[in-house]
């Protein structure tokens, strides 16, 4: 799975030589590991996995919406050559992602935090930008070649904590974090493209804003749109004043923001994790479609993905993944599994788990793959996994460290492998997705009053009022709408 992306993108790039292009948007030469065609190419292998990684939100009319808009910007940029295709996939992430050869990407995440269709576009023109400038492709060319060493996958890496978020949710090859001057020229770009098609791109700093207030709202890692960037407040004010020039430059007098459209288009919007997909509660990780859960060791984080379920400590110094193995038996799937993963048999046994046939199996690393990881002065790896039937599925639970720290955290690996059970709560099973509401407010007032008029728990108004873009003090007039959240 992930080792799949890393060695394909490995395998096409190693091929490629150097080689002075121009780019499109500065005129300039660049030097460039990847032509036009190649770039092209990486980018139609990269798309099926990327969609197969978090799956498509279905929403036709989003996904309508996200295409219609891509396409008209498409037209206006440096490179309307390109055959863009525009996607929204379904991860509660707040990110946006593009990829080399014209492919662009929002989770759910980013349209449920985006309050008008100005926001939107100015997003949608930036993630383009890095397309038009090559800024995806130079990255990849780099971060292919520097990462070159990590044949062995990502799955098999007991530092892969230490590798960023975009890395643990396997992309880390795309979803690179870009140099602030490639991020400035990406903001220019954001604002030119998305005032060619009408929008007030003004807008994009007051949505840069919103990403900055979640993340210290909620502690959680800063998106890519944010990471790697300059500074909050000069960017707000840098992108105002260029939405202000572009605009004065295109003859814009009345840019559209288009807030009620927006807000009516994304009503209903699962906000939050999607229980159909698999859900955390109390260290229990809980699956209500496949019908199983098990324990995720204490003090652990994870990160769920429609492939699999991955876990460590925060030092990195171990991982754990929950994946589907191939093969239609226990034996078979144990077989190709490790045949996948370059993995030989140190221990195996044939076990029970909670009334479900399995294999547990210790192994390690090839010799080859072991040569690598010294050549790289790693420490050698060892790994135990359960394979567990239950139903049609076999499930592969993989708990990988050095060699060195494989006992400490053997106890920790089959414990949390050993609580794998079929999940049989009802209210597990019947769990719903949180969703976006929009309602309107009916008479002036606060934002915090029309929160609580909506039945909003004061604990999640600071929340409310980061989803809104607003402050809690904000006064409202009547008719405003808004968005809440209910079940």
């Amino acid at each position: 799975m992930r080792k799949n992306i890393i060695t394909g993108l490995l395998a096409s790039v190693f091929l490629i030589g150097s080689s002075c292009q121009t780019n499109p948007v500065t005129g300039k030469k660049d030097v460039m590991f990847m032509s036009e065609s190649q770039e092209i190419a990486l980018g139609k292998e990269a798309d099926p996995q990327i969609v197969a990684e978090f799956g498509l939100y279905e929403d036709p009319k989003l996904q309508s919406f996200i295409k219609e808009k891509g396409q008209q910007m498409a037209k206006v940029s440096h490179r309307s050559n390109l055959n863009y295709e525009f996607k929204i996939v379904d991860s509660p992430v707040i990110n946006a992602f593009a990829v080399p050869g014209g492919y662009v990407y929002f989770t759910r995440g980013i349209m449920a935090h985006f309050n008008n269709e100005a926001q939107f576009a100015g997003v949608l023109g930036h993630e383009i930008g890095h397309i038009t400038a090559r800024h995806s492709a130079q990255q990849q060319s780099k971060s292919i070649l520097a990462q070159g060493g990590l044949l062995l996958g990502m799955i098999l890496s007991p530092t892969i904590a230490q590798y960023g978020q975009e890395v643990s949710q396997g992309l880390g090859l795309l979803m690179l974090k870009y140099s602030r001057d490639a991020e400035r020229e990406s903001d220019e770009l954001g604002v030119e493209y998305s005032t060619k098609i009408g929008y007030d791109a003004s807008e994009m700093a007051d949505f840069f804003t919103t990403l900055q207030r979640k993340q210290e709202e909620s502690g959680q890692a800063i998106p890519s749109l944010l990471s790697s960037h300059p500074d909050p407040g000069d960017r707000y004010n840098t992108v105002h004043q260029l939405a202000d020039a572009e605009q004065k430059k295109q003859n814009l007098t009345d840019p559209k923001v288009g807030r009620n459209s927006y807000l009516k288009m994304i009503d209903g919007i699962v906000y939050g994790e999607d229980p159909k997909q698999g859900f955390v509660e109390n260290q229990v990780f809980y699956h209500p479609v496949l019908k199983f859960q098990f324990n995720i060791p204490s003090d652990w984080g994870y990160q769920n993905s429609p492939q699999q379920v991955q876990m460590g400590p925060k030092d990195g110094s171990a991982v754990m993944a929950l994946t589907l193995a191939p093969g239609a038996s226990l034996q078979e799937a144990a077989q190709q599994s490790l045949q996948n993963y370059g993995l030989q048999v140190v221990e195996s046994k044939e076990v029970t788990v909670n009334g479900l046939p399995a294999i547990a199996v210790v192994a390690d690393p090839q010799p080859q793959q072991q040569q690598q990881q010294q050549q790289q002065q790693q420490q050698p790896l060892r790994t135990l996994t359960y394979f567990i039937q239950h139903g049609e599925n076999i499930y592969s639970l993989m708990g990988i460290t050095t060699a060195q720290n494989f006992n400490n955290y053997f106890q920790v690996f089959s414990g949390s492998m050993q609580s794998f059970k079929v999940l049989s709560d009802p209210e597990k099973l019947n769990r719903k997705p949180e969703r976006i509401s929009i309602v309107t407010v009916p008479k002036a007032t606060t934002l915090a009053q029309a929160l609580r008029s909506n039945n909003m728990p004061d604990a999640r108004h600071n929340e409310l009022a980061v989803l809104n873009g607003m402050q809690l003090s904000d006064q409202l007039p009547a008719g405003t709408l808004i968005k809440v959240v209910k079940k």
